[in-house]
């Protein structure tokens, strides 16, 4: 998935293994990049103080796409800042699942799911946070719940579940 406003960039799908880092795009919203990019990047920015102080108004990535993640892959975040950490409950290393946290248009809907409940929008994460993609995620993947089966879907879309 990628971001709304980060439709119109070039962009790639995510493979397993990539080691990623957050950027802030011109647009403001974060996402996710691969690290040698962001590398090249980051060592090519201007020097002179009118460069930086345009720079601060567009950064961008020039040719380097964007990396879209698919619902339900897992990921992990290494060095999470200590404000991420204090406010959510998270440790130095995590590994989250990523999700969409909202399907409203002109919204940020890219999220991590933690494994102590917490999401946290992919725009809180700071420039340059480390991230590995483990593994994606399919419904052929996942266990099938015990006790639990699908009944029927309501009239509103939603599934009915019952006990066993």
């Amino acid at each position: 998935m990628c971001d709304y406003s980060l439709m119109a960039l070039r962009n790639r799908l995510a493979v397993e293994g990539d080691r990623l880092v957050a950027h802030k795009f011109g647009s403001g919203t974060t996402g996710l990049v691969s690290t040698e990019d962001f590398k090249a990047w980051r060592s090519a920015r201007p020097k002179r103080l009118w460069e930086k102080i345009k720079d601060c108004f567009c950064t961008d990535l020039g040719p380097a796409p964007v990396v879209c993640v698919p619902p339900g892959a897992s990921l992990r975040l290494e060095q999470v800042p200590h404000s991420l950490r204090e406010k959510f409950g998270l440790a130095v290393c995590e590994e989250a699942t990523f999700t969409q946290v909202s399907a409203e248009v002109n919204r940020h809907r890219d999220g991590l799911r933690f494994s102590n409940g917490a999401t946290v929008l992919l725009q809180l994460l700071p420039e340059g946070q480390p991230v590995t993609v483990l593994r994606f995620s399919s419904a052929e993947d996942l266990p099938e719940p015990e006790g639990i089966e699908l009944a029927a879907p309501m009239a509103n879309g939603r599934a009915v579940f019952a006990r066993r």
